[in-house]
C-alpha cells in the first residue's frame, strides 16, 4: 500500500459520511412534512454505500508489482434511495391534507421518519466521520515523525 493510500481511503469515508449526515438531517427536518412537490407526504431517504475499487491507469515503473499502491480504495455513495416502508396514519380531520373520502377519511398520511432512529444513525455517521479524521491526523503525525528522523540522520 502506498504512502498516501490511507489518506485516499479516509477522505472517501469522510465524503460518504458527510453526505449520509446531510441525508439524515434532511429526514429529521421533514419529519412532519405532509405535502411535497411530488405529492403526498415526505418519504425517508437513505444513502447506499459501496466499496470503491477503481484502479488508476498508471502505475510507476519504480514500484514493484508485488506492492499495491492502494489508490482507488475506500467507499462511495452509490445512490440515495427512498424508504418504501408505509407512511404513518394520524387521525386529524381538521388538517388541510386529511383524506376527504374513503375508509381512511379524516386521517393524514405522515412521513415514515422515526426521529429516534434518525438520531441513532446520525450518531453512527458522526462517529465514523470522527474515526476517519483521527486516521488522517495519526497518519500525518507518523509522516512528520518520519521526516524528523530523516532530518536527524542526514
Amino acid at each position: 500500500m502506498g504512502m498516501f493510500a490511507s489518506f485516499n481511503i479516509a477522505s472517501s469515508g469522510l465524503t460518504a459520511q458527510r453526505l449520509r449526515m446531510d441525508v439524515i438531517s434532511n429526514n429529521i427536518a421533514n419529519a412532519t412534512t405532509t405535502r411535497t412537490p411530488e405529492g403526498g407526504a415526505y418519504r425517508r431517504k437513505r444513502a447506499i454505500f459501496a466499496p470503491l475499487n477503481i484502479r488508476p491507469n498508471y502505475k510507476s515503473p519504480l514500484v514493484p508489482d508485488r506492492i499495491e499502491h492502494g489508490l482507488g480504495r475506500g467507499v462511495r455513495v452509490v445512490k440515495i434511495e427512498e424508504d418504501s416502508s408505509p407512511l404513518r396514519l394520524v387521525y386529524d380531520p381538521h388538517h388541510p391534507d386529511a383524506i376527504k373520502i374513503g375508509p381512511k377519511r379524516g386521517y393524514v398520511e405522515m412521513p415514515n421518519v422515526n426521529v429516534v432512529m434518525e438520531m441513532t444513525d446520525l450518531i453512527s455517521a458522526s462517529r465514523s466521520y470522527e474515526a476517519n479524521i483521527m486516521l488522517i491526523n495519526s497518519e500525518r503525525s507518523m509522516f512528520n515523525k518520519a521526516l524528523e528522523l530523516g532530518r536527524i540522520s542526514a
